[in-house]
């Protein structure tokens, strides 16, 4: 899937349009269509904290699911910057649980 389609379907899923979206960015018209080709690193991080998601997951490095629990070498982040791998089996541990506790209701 092509960075265009990939912003395309979050527009889609947040009822908004690429157009508008455009507008609200402050990009001009069309600016999106044309990142298969060349895209800005500053406007991706933009669009992907617009929509709440990785630069990877736009340029389709990752799918934008949530990782596996049981795989601790996956970078977490949070706020749009890495967790301390200190503090990532806390945010694992508490997760688990949370995962269980819905498990067994």
């Amino acid at each position: 899937m092509s960075i265009y389609q990939r912003v395309k379907e979050l527009a889609k899923n947040k009822n908004i349009s690429i157009r508008e979206l455009e507008h609200q960015l402050g990009f001009s018209n069309g600016t999106l269509q044309k990142w298969d080709k060349t895209a800005n690193s500053q406007k991706l991080k933009k669009v992907a904290n617009y929509f709440n998601v990785s630069v990877d997951y736009l340029l389709g490095n990752s799918t934008g699911n949530s990782a596996d629990l049981d795989d601790l070498s996956t970078i977490m982040m949070f706020g749009g910057k890495p967790i301390p791998e200190e503090d990532r089996e806390t945010v694992v541990e508490i997760l688990r649980k949370l995962r269980n506790a819905r498990n067994h209701q």
